[in-house]
This record gives structure tokens, sequence and C-alpha cells, in this order.
């Protein structure tokens, strides 16, 4: 790094950023920062951020909340959609916040789209359109996913080739992203908008051992049923105005066991299929942070990984 530019990165404000796939340690690890750091936690987690949905997403407990507040979680209700965009302003408005109060923004989740948006900054992507996405979601049901997938292909094969024809979520915004625009997503992504205004040490945190990871996926999930789970999805699925659709319900462990509760699988499969869901998403998550510059690897089982994080985010560089 030059002299102008380390002078420049070392004038920013500190933040803190602890990644880390699902099950890894996250959350015990950044409560012992902000018992030992200046430290405020902010949630990076697509589904944290919805009330009512506790158990299934792995939620700090009360305890864990009265010893490290977390900020971005439960402010969405369940039928509500939350963008990319929308989650970068709150972050950026949080981490301000914190900042102004001569504390130091940890930011702790593993929604790598999130800090991803965070470090790079946005495109100039226009927001949802409600009325937009019924019609596709309309057309979805249709004549399926696959033929709307067939249609992304035709007007942005670059999104279709990253976005699977089962991941109606993405397939749904870029399609909408077009017939707002008439530009292709991957057009409106090549200008971003200006990168965080803060100096960042990045953390990443996991099992050395793929398969100690899988062992830890499969006890939390065991652990979810045992404390309630299936009644928490049905008091969400007895609301009434909540579907498979939405991102919310499409949460990991959730769109399986919803799917059990409508008789598609019965428990034994419903538990298989939460377990492999959660460890594909650990998977993509590896996958991001694999390719991930600037962070320091952390090995759940550590001892020192406190000691570690406070003396590297101590350091100028």
């Amino acid at each position: 790094m030059n002299k102008i530019k380390e002078t420049t990165l070392n004038a920013l404000p500190p933040a803190l950023f602890l990644m880390g796939p699902t099950a890894s340690g996250k959350t015990g690890l950044a409560i012992e920062l902000c018992e030992n750091l200046p430290c405020e936690i902010i949630s990076v987690d697509s589904a944290l951020i919805y009330r009512d949905m506790d158990i299934g997403t792995a939620k700090p407990n009360a305890t864990e909340l009265i010893k490290a507040p977390h900020r971005l979680i439960n402010i969405l209700d369940p039928a509500q959609r939350y963008s990319v965009a929308e989650f970068r302003n709150d972050a950026l408005l949080a981490m301000q916040d914190i900042t102004t109060r001569g504390k130091i923004p940890l930011l702790v989740g593993g929604t790598m789209m999130y800090y991803k948006a965070l470090i790079e900054g946005l495109s100039p992507l226009p927001e949802s359109d409600q009325n937009v996405r019924k019609t596709i979601e309309a057309t979805a049901d249709e004549v399926g996913w696959d033929v709307l997938h067939q249609q992304l292909a035709e007007i942005d094969p670059t999104s279709a080739k990253r976005i699977h024809p089962n991941d109606p979520q993405r397939l749904i915004r870029a399609l909408e992203v077009y017939q707002l625009t008439n530009r292709s997503m991957t057009d409106l992504m090549a200008t971003k908008s200006d990168p965080i205004p803060y100096n960042v040490k990045q953390f990443c945190i996991a099992p050395e051992d793929r398969k100690v990871l899988h062992q830890r996926i499969a006890r939390r999930f065991q652990l979810m049923i045992d404390t309630g789970f299936q009644a928490e999805v049905e008091k969400l699925k007895n609301r009434g105005d909540l579907h498979l659709n939405l991102p919310s319900i499409r949460c990991v462990g959730y769109r399986q066991m919803w799917q059990h509760l409508d008789g598609d699988y019965d428990f034994n499969e419903m538990f298989e299929k939460s377990v492999a869901a959660t460890r594909q998403l650990a998977k993509r998550q590896l996958t991001w942070l694999r390719g991930w510059e600037n962070v320091h690897q952390l090995d759940t089982f550590s001892t020192d990984n406190l000691t570690k994080v406070i003396k590297l985010s101590e350091s100028q560089s």
C-alpha cells in the first residue's frame, strides 16, 4: 500500500466485519468482542430481520441481546420484503450513529451479498414495484419458473447463468429490473455507488474441517426442533397472509417445515431436507469467502480468536 493511500485509509473511522458460514460461532465471538472492545453489533443477516422468526433463524436469545444488543434484527414483519439497498442504507446509518458516539461498528452475520454491497457500493437499480412482482408471480403460476428463466436468458444471459431457475426471489428481481428500466440487471450493475467510508478489518470464523461444520448444523437443527420450531412455523402459517414465495418463508428450514405442514414431506424428509439446505447455504457462504479479499481467517475451535481479533483491530493497516 502506498503512503498516500495508507494515510487516507487510517484517517477513516474503524469498523469490524465478522463473517462466516451458518453455525460457525459468530454470535459467541461477537458478544466476547463487545465485552472487551467498545463495539456495538449490527446484524448482517437476511433472516434475522424478521419478527416472530426466532428459533429457525438461530436468533440471539434474550440473555445474549442484553449482553450485546443487535441492530437490524426484528425490524420487519415476515410479509414484508427487504432489499439489499435498504440494508445498505440502514447499516450505514447505524454505523454512523455508532461512530459518532465513539464506538466501533461490529457487523456480524453471513449474508455475503449485504457485505459486498457495503464494501463495493451498489448499482443504480430501481426500487421494487409490488405490482410488477405480482404480475411476474402470476405468470410463473401459469407457465412455470423454467419459462421465466428462459425469458431472462434472452434479455440478460449473464444474470440467467448466475440465477438458478429454482431461485424465484432473484429471478423475479432480474425480470422486474428489466421491466422497470428496459435495461438488464447486468448492464445496470456495471455502475457502482461509493464504497464504504470506513477502515474495515474483516474476519471469517469457521471450523477447519467441513465435516465438523455439517455436524454442528445437524445438531443445531435438532435443537431447533426440540425447542419448538414446528410450533413457530405453524403460528406463521395460521396467519393466512404468508406464502412460500415470500423471502421470509423461503429461509432455510422454514420452507421445508412449511411444506411438511402442507403434507409434502413426512417429518424425517423435512428434517433431512432442512439440514441439506442449511449445508448448501454454508457451502455458498464459504464459496463467497474463498474469493474474499483482505479477510483474516479464524478457526471456530481456536482458544485465541478474541486475542487475534483485538490485536489485528488495533493494528494500523
